[in-house]
């Protein structure tokens, strides 16, 4: 598996290839799921432990499809990268996004990030486990090729109150604390996991 750099329409784009993926799939955007606490937050679980955060990569099948949303309905559309987080040292690469959540704390808030790559948070390992499976987030699509990798990231606590310090409410309303936003792992229903 590769994630590299596409200059394909003159514009330079993250894409990912290789391993269990069939084609090029090219990065749409990367969110993190987490919990009201560091012990648990992740979607995913290893053996039956779980990580404090986890990040998700999400790229869709630019060889087969137009666009991310007719490939959302596709059982080949979307390959998202799925990277724990370990509570360790804070993350220099992680601070990056985490002094920017000020700016966009109040729900519906909107703020400029230039010049970013993303393949500055993850490991240095690429080894992953990979299944077919859907979207966390509903309407539950099964869409997805799960590449989880092995290797986790650290993040510290201080880094992780600041994703719990975000709003589910706009400017002005009684604030709500986005204090949990990831869905429990789910049973395997028969699903095949490898490793590369």
């Amino acid at each position: 598996m590769q994630y590299s750099s596409s200059t394909r329409s003159s514009a330079k784009r993250r894409v990912l290839i290789g391993g269990p993926l069939a084609g090029t799939y090219r990065l749409r955007q990367i969110h993190f799921h987490w919990g009201s606490s560091d012990d648990a937050g992740s979607e995913h679980a290893v053996d039956g432990m779980k990580y404090a955060a986890e990040l998700h990569v999400v790229h869709w099948n630019a060889d087969r499809y137009s666009s991310f949303v007719e490939a959302a309905r596709q059982p080949d559309g979307l390959a998202v990268m799925a990277v724990f987080l370990k509570i360790g040292e804070c993350n220099p690469q992680l601070k990056k996004i985490t002094d920017r959540l000020d700016a966009i704390r109040a729900k519906g808030k909107r703020a400029l990030f230039t010049n970013f790559d993303p393949s500055c948070l993850l490991p240095r390992s690429l080894d992953y486990w990979t299944y077919f499976g859907s979207l966390t987030v509903p309407p539950l699509l099964e869409s997805v090729v799960w590449i989880v990798l092995r290797e986790p990231i650290s993040v510290c606590s201080e880094q992780l109150a600041k994703f719990r310090s975000l709003l589910c409410t706009g400017e002005g309303e009684t604030a709500c604390y986005l204090l949990r936003n990831y869905r429990p792992p789910q049973p395997l229903k028969g699903r095949e996991v490898r490793r590369n």
